[in-house]
């Protein structure tokens, strides 16, 4: 086999520095993702019917399309149709984070759905507001319910940050890239990358194994 890793040892630390890179948009993509997912979710119980369809059809459109390809409309799409060069991080967090949401809109409905009706009915005869509800009775019953697979979806979105690159974001994979092209290598710096998301996605995996520990504790 030919393969001679010497000449990538140099760039190791170049490809290191977008760990950084790739954790700082993925970690305010898993924010906005969350945030606009919790809303959906909210909307998608209601019974009013012009808050559920929108979140509905939010959810369908994001779910039943690629998300190399809503990348692709949020980074080219947006400079023609509104004459504003988006920067390369911005796209990417629009993208994840609201392809994210449409996950995450779906766990966290089904958590709540999942929660005993007869703690509504409790929380209503007492007179508790539909927010307070949520907020304090609801949410944090479904979260202890929903968080494997919140996780997961994390988990998920980490890999496949992998796709920023198509747009020269300057992450884990785009530089491997990079020093692939340089030294007409590509195997050594792309076997580099793997084992880095694999130390990445092994380190979250076991921070939530953690945290779903800690939670049942609680109980």
């Amino acid at each position: 086999m030919n393969l001679d890793f010497s000449q990538i040892v140099p760039s190791i630390p170049f490809i290191l520095e977008g760990i950084g890179a790739t954790l700082k948009f993925v970690s305010v993509s898993i924010i906005v993702g969350f945030i606009l997912g919790t809303i959906l979710a909210l909307f998608k119980i209601s019974k009013k019917k012009w808050l559920k369809w929108p979140a509905d059809c939010y959810t369908s459109i994001f779910r039943g399309t690629p998300l190399i390809l809503q990348l692709m409309i949020i980074h080219y799409a947006v400079p023609q149709l509104f004459a504003y060069d988006i920067p390369v991080f911005l796209s990417a967090v629009l993208a994840f984070g609201l392809n994210s949401a449409a996950y995450v809109s779906e766990i966290i409905r089904a958590g709540i759905m999942a929660v005993d009706k007869g703690q509504v009915e409790a929380a209503e005869a007492l007179g508790v507001g539909f927010r307070p509800m949520m907020v304090n009775i609801i949410l944090p019953q479904a979260t202890k319910n929903i968080l494997p697979a919140l996780m997961n979806e994390f988990i998920t979105l980490t890999k496949e940050s992998a796709l920023v690159s198509t747009i020269g974001y300057m992450d884990l994979m785009r530089r491997a890239e990079i020093v692939g092209a340089q030294l007409y290598r590509n195997f050594e710096p792309l076997l580099v990358a793997g084992l880095i998301y694999w130390v990445m996605i092994f380190i979250l995996t076991n921070i939530g194994s953690w945290v779903e520990r800690r939670m049942r504790q609680s109980d």
